[in-house]
Formats: C-alpha cells, structure tokens, sequence
C-alpha cells in the first residue's frame, strides 16, 4: 500500500463506522464488475449508515477524490468503477426498514430477492427488475432504472418510487418525493427542481427532436419524461433514476409493490427462423403477457448441452425460442390463454411450429432457467473468444424488432463475428454479444467498429443504445457523438446537481469520456511469460529452487494442463451468481453468511488473475492477508458446480493456499489436521482413552490450547476397529474366485476411523 492510500486509510477509518480498505488485495477485488472493464480504485468503503456516506462524500470533496457508488458489482457497463473511493453498499445497507399496505422502504444494498421474501409475507412483490433477482440491489436498480423481463406488466423502477433519500455532492442529506405530495420540499430541493425545470423548459424543442420512439430507456438522463408541464412542477426522481449515481448518492427509497398472482403460467413458442419469432413477438406483447423474452439458436444449444431436462422440452432443431409469461386468478384461465396465444402463432399466424407450456411452479421454473441461467453459461465456452457485453442493450421500437435484426446480423457479418442473441422481445430490447478476444488487437479494434455500426443503425430506427443497463463506461463515449444539444442538456443537469464533478465521473457527462477500448480488462495472452512456470513443482526442493533463480518463475503447486490456470481464472467474467442470496441455492455458503466481497468465489478469481497480468505481486500471493482471503474457501464445491460458468474456484484456492504453505510452512495446528490419519493410526490402541479424553472439558481445554480446536465443539469418536481391518476380517479385500469385473473403493480418514458405518 503506498503512502497516499495509507493516509487515505487511516483518515477515512477515523470519520467512519464502516469498514474501509485500501490495500492491494481489496483494490483488486474492486477493480471489476461483470463488464469487460478494470479500473484499480484508491480505496473501498462500506458504509454502515447514511452519515457514513455523508462524510465520506465530504472527505471526498476536501480531498478532491471522486466517488462511485457499487451494489453486487453485476453491472454490465463498468458503471461502478473508477479511480476513486468505491462505496460498497451490499455489506451493511441492507435493511428492509418497513412494509406499510402496498408501500416498503428500504435501504439501498438490499437485495431484491431478500425484499420479495419479506414482502410475500404480506402477500405482495417488487414485480419490476431483473430475473434472477437474487444479486441484483435496489440501489443498483434505481441507479440504472432497470426494467426486466416482466416490464410489460410492471414497468421500469422509476415508477415505482414513491420517496427517496439522497446524498448530495456536496454533502446533504435531502428527502425527495413525487410533486403532488403535500409535505414541503427543502430549500435544496427546491433549487435543484427550479433550476432543472427552467433548464428543460428552454430545451423543450431539443428535447423533442430527440426523443427515442422507443418503450425502454436508459441511455443519458430522464429529461424526457421527468417534466409536467400542467402542473408546472418538475420530478426529480424520476430524473435521478438512472443517472447512475452521477447526480447524487441514493441511500434509501419507498417503492409501491404488487399483490403476489394467484397462478402463473409459461408458455415456449419454437420457430424454425429467428425472424419469425421477432415477428410473432409483436404480437404477442399486445396480448395481455407479462413477459414475452426470445433466445436464439446459440442460448438453446448451450441449454440442451448443459442440461437433460432442457434437452428433453426443446427440439434439436429449433431456431429460436420466445418465452411466454401469462398471470390470473385460475390457474385454468392461465391455461387457455397460453393455448390461444400458441394456437394463434401455430395455425393462424404459422410463424411457431411446437410449443410447451407450464403450469406448475417448478416447471415454471424451469421454463424461466432458460432466460436467468443459459445466458451466463455460454463463458462455458472453450476458446480465447468471450461472449462480451458492450452492446448488449440495444432498444427500437418493438414494431422494428424483427427488420433490426436483420440490421444487427449484417453488420455482424461484415466484420466477421459471431455473436449470441437474446431480448426482451416484447419491449424491442436487445441483448447482443459479440464473440471476441480481449487479448487479440484486431479484435479489440472490431469492437469499437461494431458498435459505432450498431449505433448507426439504432439511430435509423429511433431507438437507444441502452434499454435498461445504462452508459456506464460501455456507452458514455457515444452519447456526445452526432446528437449535441441533447448532450449540452445532459452537461447543465450535471451541473447542476455536481458542479466539482466528484460523483461517479466518466459516465453519463465527462469532459474526456474514456474510450470504449480503454481500461479493458487484463489477461495475460498465451505467448507472454507471466509469474508462473507450467511446470509442477519437483520433489527435489534443491532443483525447483535452482529453476526458480534461473527464470524467474514460480512453480505451480498443483498438476495443472499447460496455461490451464490462466484459462479458469479468465473464465470468471465477474457476473455475480456466486453472490446469490436465493433460499435454494447451494452457492458459497461462507459468502451468503458474511456477505463480504472477498468471501464471494469471484475474488478469488480476480485476485489469481492479478497475480497472472502481475497486477498483485508474488510477495502479496504468499502473504498473511491473501491466506485470510483464500481461508474464506472451505473447498466444499458448492460453486464449481453452480456457477454458470462451472469455473474452478476451489482448484484456484488450493493453488493459492499451496504457495503460502511453500513459502511460509504450516501452523502446528493445520499440520497436525493435515496428519490427523497418521495421529488416529498410532493411537489406536488408546482409543478408549482418546474417546473418554475427548468427552471431558479439561481435556477439550488441553486440546484447543495445544491443537486450536474449539473445545466446544463435539469431537467424532475414534472407531475400535477400521473399516479397513473390517473388511479384511470379512474377507472383502480378497480377490473372488469368479474373477469378473474388479473394484476400487477409496474411503477417507473420517469414514475409515470415526465412522465406520460410512463406509
């Protein structure tokens, strides 16, 4: 840690309760989201309290650093990162402050899943967000007002604020609410909404010469929709919905909820062309559907691959897929409207040849995998050649959808790339990712020539080059380019609210907006030397440590295929599914406990691949703090096999926790642990004695003092007899005079000398 980030440290830790770091490991955990992105902060925060971000806002001004506010880090568009001070809301900020009829409040690292449970007690949800909603933070759904999948039913966020409690850039707390409430608005308040009005007001023809035609938005600010010019009165809510924390720092919200449906049904519509389905999804929007979302052959392909029950439901040869939500009272009224909307699309309109639908809610389930799950495991993928998001939320209107498409797969094919497609159909929301490789300059250079042609021909159609993930830094560089005036709009909004410019710079409004190529995230390409040798460390401690002085290298400590490590680091595209706090899931039980960011699985994988492009030093991989990082994995695989990636976390951590091991040795404690078969096989004839000791305190005492064992755990007792010396007592170990097929059977240590039933 340099000496700026320790006087950082030490002077945000006297102001705040929360937690603050700015050593190199939390910096390079921070560096990244679920964007093709990396930018190493100068610190991160996680504040307790809105008067910690008060005064972290203030330090921040004072010192003249920038602030960017984080929930999960799921985003898309590197919209949390920067150089600055990361506020990390999803530690602490995570209460759900009351329900009061259809109305809760709520702090902003609350997730939306933790929300839903609470609110289904009251026999009401937050139907407006993401699917899966188990990672994703209110915070972070007001910054960049998302929509999802359900928007045709329940609209976008911004909606459905009814209150929001703000920190200003200059360091004010201010309480918003909609212009009819009765209660009067502060002084601040008061200015910020004059002074926004007076600036649309003069910009009424600009505005209207460049509003989208389209149903989603959340390209630039909400200077559209956010002005009733009736009743003179401007909303600056809805304004600050999607500005991406660039105008302010929201801290808490009252959001109007729905009564939970009765019954719900999915219905999946197969076509043989992808153009049929855009095309029948115009339709079936206008029929009453919650959701109306479309996979092409790519996402289905992958979905049959990685699961049998999805290999079952869709044909080998179908093109594209539209999946149909339907909600209603009757479960039978569900039904029959599935069935007509499927009979209308196979014999009316003979756009879908087959169709299923569901019923029941582990079906339903299922159906919407599809959509929440298949789009992530597509980093399952083999090849130097990603799935990347940086054009992954175009909109048009949804009467273009179908002709846009064709639009998108020409330009695609001009440049040679394939990409994978999926949309919120129903509201002409596209969510494109090219295949490409970071690490490939002409791959990096075909981005940048992809999205302007994109771009260009969004701009043909009247829509937006964001539907419901914002600018971020994926698309900030865009919004100044051929529409002006409309930008010298955005410029004045950011003036207003953040004259010094110290909330979350370079998104939205910046000066010098980075490019869309710059501050990309860093791999090691295969034919550059990084800090490891592919070759495993050599019994012969004298000849690895005289390779290591004549290259350099550190040997892995683990059998590894050659570049094998760099390849499941890199498989990691920071997505956020090891963050979920869904009741079902089996991910990281450590991290759903602490729900700290470096007790996710993904840190993990960043912090290897820092060491891999030599962000973090060698020193750093063998020091005290990375072992308390790599302890926070108890290796028990929960993640490798639900990731959607299926990245080994669990072989990273064991390569991590070798090296200290190399390097420093073990404690007396894990070293003992690590022998504890050889322990249990020299004090068999004392197992009585072991057994008896055990189960007394003062030996418990003995054994934390001198082992480190908890002495109020229940230990196991030892077994009399082995299962090995059963088995050879029952003759099993004795080959069958039929000969036949022969058996290997591994137990372990528990199984063979505490519980012998086990086995």
């Amino acid at each position: 840690m340099d000496q700026e980030r320790q006087r950082i440290q030490d002077d945000l830790r006297g102001r705040l309760d929360g937690d603050v770091f700015c050593d190199d490991l939390h910096v390079r955990m921070y560096a990244t989201d679920a964007s093709i992105f990396e930018i190493a902060p100068l610190g991160v925060v996680r504040p307790r309290s809105t008067e910690d971000v008060v005064a972290c806002v203030q330090y921040a001004v004072e010192n003249q650093l920038s602030i960017h506010p984080r929930g999960s880090g799921s985003g898309l568009t590197g919209g949390c990162l920067g150089p600055g001070l990361v506020l990390d809301f999803s530690s602490h900020m995570r209460q759900v402050i009351g329900v009061d009829g259809d109305l809760v409040k709520t702090q902003a690292g609350v997730v939306l899943d933790q929300l839903n449970r609470q609110l289904a007690r009251h026999g009401r949800h937050f139907g407006a967000g993401p699917n899966p909603p188990s990672v994703t933070t209110i915070g972070s759904m007001l910054s960049v007002n998302r929509k999802g999948s359900r928007c045709l039913r329940y609209g976008a966020t911004r909606e459905r604020i009814r209150t929001m409690q703000l920190v200003t850039a200059d360091g004010q707390v201010v309480e918003l609410q909609t212009p009819q409430a009765s209660a009067t608005p502060s002084p601040a308040v008061s200015e910020y909404a004059q002074r926004v009005q007076a600036l649309l007001t003069t910009n009424r023809t600009v505005l209207e010469a460049n509003r989208p035609l389209v149903q989603v938005n959340s390209s630039g600010y909400a200077v559209f929709d956010v002005l009733d010019e009736a009743a003179g009165q401007v909303d600056l809510m809805k304004l600050l919905a999607g500005s991406e924390g660039t105008l302010g720092i929201i801290t808490e919200a009252t959001l109007a909820t729905d009564l939970l449906p009765v019954h719900v049904g999915v219905g999946l519509l197969m076509f043989d062309r992808l153009e049929k389905a855009a095309r029948a999804a115009q339709d079936i929007r206008l029929m009453g559907v919650t959701a109306c979302d479309l996979l092409d052959r790519r996402l289905i392909s992958l979905a049959r691959e990685t699961d049998l029950q999805y290999a079952t439901i869709l044909p080998a040869d179908v093109e594209s897929v539209v999946l149909v939500e339907v909600e209603g009272t009757r479960k039978t009224e569900v039904r029959d409207r599935l069935r007509q909307i499927a009979a209308t699309m196979q014999r009316r309109k003979k756009l879908a040849f087959d169709a299923r639908i569901a019923l029941d809610a582990p079906d339903v389930a299922l159906y919407w995998g599809l959509t929440g799950q298949v789009v992530e495991t597509l980093y399952r993928l083999k090849g130097s050649q990603r799935p990347l998001p940086f054009v992954e939320d175009i909109a048009v209107p949804p009467e273009s959808l179908a002709d846009f498409l064709v639009r998108a797969q020409n330009v695609l094919k001009r440049h040679h790339v394939i990409a994978s497609v999926f949309a919120h159909a129903g509201q002409g929301q596209l969510h494109i990712r090219p295949f490409l490789d970071l690490t490939d300059p002409e791959d990096v250079a075909r981005m940048q020539q992809v999205a302007e042609e994109l771009y260009a021909e969004v701009a043909e159609v009247k829509g937006t080059i964001s539907g419901e993930h914002g600018d971020g830094l994926s698309r900030s560089w865009h919004l100044q380019r051929g529409k002006s005036q409309l930008f010298d709009v955005y410029r004045a909004i950011k003036r207003i609210f953040d004259p010094a410019k110290i909330l979350n710079p370079g998104k939205v409004v910046d000066d010098r907006p980075q490019g869309l190529t710059d501050n990309l995230r860093r791999f090691r390409p295969a034919d550059q030397t990084g800090p490891f040798s592919d070759e495993q460390v050599s019994l012969d401690k004298s000849a690895s440590a005289g390779a290591d002085q004549i290259t350099g290298l550190t040997p892995l400590q683990l059998v590894w295929d050659p570049g094998a490590m760099e390849q499941t680091a890199r498989m990691c595209n920071g997505c956020g599914s090891c963050r979920t706090q869904a009741d079902l899931s089996r991910m990281c039980p450590i991290f759903q406990f602490s729900l700290a960011e470096e007790a996710s699985p993904r840190a993990k994988a960043n912090l290897l691949r820092g060491v891999l492009t030599q962000d973090i030093s060698t020193s750093d991989l063998t020091s005290d703090e990375m072992k308390s990082i790599a302890d926070l994995c108890v290796n028990c695989h929960q993640c490798r096999l639900e990731c959607p990636a299926g990245v080994d976390i669990p072989k990273l951590v064991l390569e991590t926790k070798a090296h200290y091991v190399a390097t420093n040795g073990m404690s007396f404690t894990d070293a003992f642990l690590a022998r504890l078969d050889v322990f249990a096989q020299r004090t068999q004839f004392l197992t009585p004695f072991v057994n008896y000791a055990m189960r007394q305190r003062r030996w418990r005492w003995l054994i934390e003092k001198v082992f480190g064992i908890a002495q109020g755990r229940k230990l196991p007792q030892l077994a009399p007899r082995t299962f090995f010396q059963q088995a050879q007592r029952m003759q099993l170990t004795r080959p069958s005079a039929g000969g036949g097929r022969k058996v290997l059977y591994f137990t372990d240590t528990y199984a063979n000398r505490f519980d012998v039933e086990l086995s």
